[in-house]
């Protein structure tokens, strides 16, 4: 299937989001919630991951709704043959990527992403990553950037679904917790999506992992890391499955 045919899709036509080991449950509703939809589409916050004790996690809406900076090129400069971003957000890594005459696909669950993924001129799906997808088991390289690792509280789970998704030989590009952050860092916190303005959105998991926490569950799930590296203080990992590498 060729992507200039699956550009979007109408989210009735979705099926819904898989949980983190392939179980089926409902639309994930708090990247469909007003202050995130809000905030993609105001293309700035306040915006953050609320946890019940009150710990906040800022998220840069302003950095994802504007071109890729210095440390985004860093990754893009690394991407090889056809690109998977997983959590795509407003699409700037696979606007970019199109930009640069690349075949590149973004995904997201939040209707607001994929709506302004597409007007910039990317192409992106309405999709869980535990859906099936377009090129299983081809793409060369897949992104988990912006703290996607956290996607669905399960990063084990995460890690071995890629591994299905991504061809022999290919790569995934991740981001793990910023510098100034303990490497060993591995936790899952449950959390909201909240604006600091009002009723923040339904409780949801998530995870955050340091690099070397990474390296140790992608080990598990069959991948070897080959490159870490930091840039304007956030890090970086590229992880291989076996093979000589994907297509350039």
């Amino acid at each position: 299937m060729g992507l200039a045919k699956i550009r979007t899709v109408s989210p009735a036509a979705v099926p819904r989001p898989a949980g983190p080991r392939g179980r089926r449950r409902t639309p994930d509703a708090p990247w469909h919630a007003d202050p995130y939809t809000d905030a993609l589409r105001a293309g700035r916050g306040p915006l953050f991951l609320r946890r019940s004790d009150g710990w906040l996690l800022p998220l840069e809406v302003e950095r994802w709704c504007g071109g890729p900076d210095s440390a985004d090129l860093t990754v893009l400069e690394r991407c090889r043959g056809t690109v998977l971003d997983i959590g795509c957000g407003p699409g700037r890594l696979v606007t970019a990527l199109a930009a640069r005459g690349r075949t590149a696909l973004g995904i997201d669950i939040s209707p607001a992403a994929v709506a302004h993924t597409v007007r910039g001129g990317g192409s992106a799906l309405l999709r869980s990553v535990f859906d099936p997808l377009p090129r299983e088991g081809s793409w060369d390289t897949a992104l988990l950037i912006d703290g996607n690792i956290g996607i669905g509280g399960d990063p084990s789970a995460l890690l071995l679904r890629l591994a299905g998704i991504v061809g022999p030989g290919g790569s995934l590009i991740v981001e793990t917790a910023p510098t100034g952050i303990d490497a060993d860092l591995d936790e899952r916190v449950r959390v909201r999506v909240d604006n600091g303005n009002g009723a923040p959105g339904e409780a949801f998991y998530w995870s955050r992992l340091g690099a070397h926490a990474l390296v140790r569950r992608g080990r598990t799930a069959g991948w070897v890391p080959s490159e870490q590296w930091t840039a304007e203080g956030r890090r970086f990992v590229t992880l291989r499955q076996g093979g000589s590498g994907g297509r350039p």
